[in-house]
């Protein structure tokens, strides 16, 4: 299947007009990251989106389930608290390969529903960044090695990690689309 520019334009995108300042500049960061990952997979079949084109694991349709399934749970952070992140020293082997498929479009995974998910998480978390009564409003971050022991982070922090994470992997991606057939994002 081939995927049409038209499905890559995202009408999930929360309109930065009818929010504010601060609100306003991250909701209209998190678009222009979001379009330029979206972007990479512009006329892509599901096949060229699972291809590897690196020594790395990456593909282009598993970057972009990636991206989503992290923005989800730090937008679940963001309402529920640690609870809502996994314990990383209870994950088991079983856990962490399952973890490993996040990278990766399965056989069974389109790339159309993948950017259909990928929309629904951003409209999920477009409504936070302009609902949340306070921007400062935190939790403790769970206890894991990445993290500095009790290290905390407002929900303003969550959303520049998410804006942080989508610009590294729409680069990743774009390097990927550009290898497997010249392709490119920007340029």
């Amino acid at each position: 299947m081939t995927t049409s520019t038209d499905d890559l334009a995202v009408s999930a995108q929360a309109d930065p007009s009818t929010a504010g300042g601060e609100r306003a500049d991250l909701l209209a960061t998190l678009a222009q990251h979001r379009h330029f990952l979206r972007f990479t997979a512009r006329g892509l079949t599901d096949e060229q989106a699972r291809q590897r084109t690196t020594v790395s694991e990456l593909s282009v349709g598993g970057l972009i389930k990636h991206v989503t399934l992290v923005e989800r749970g730090w937008a679940n952070f963001i309402v529920e608290g640690t609870s809502a992140m996994a314990d990383s020293a209870a994950m088991t082997e079983a856990d962490y390969a399952r973890r490993a498929e996040e990278f990766r479009l399965l056989p069974s995974e389109t790339l159309a529903d993948v950017l259909a998910t990928y929309a629904e998480a951003a409209r999920r978390t477009d409504a936070l960044v302009t609902e949340l009564p306070d921007l400062n409003a935190g939790h403790p971050l769970p206890k894991a090695p990445w993290f500095a022991p009790g290290a905390r982070w407002s929900a303003r922090r969550v959303f520049l990690h998410i804006i942080a994470e989508t610009a590294q992997h729409a680069g990743h991606a774009d390097i990927i689309r550009e290898s497997l057939d010249g392709a490119k994002s920007m340029g």
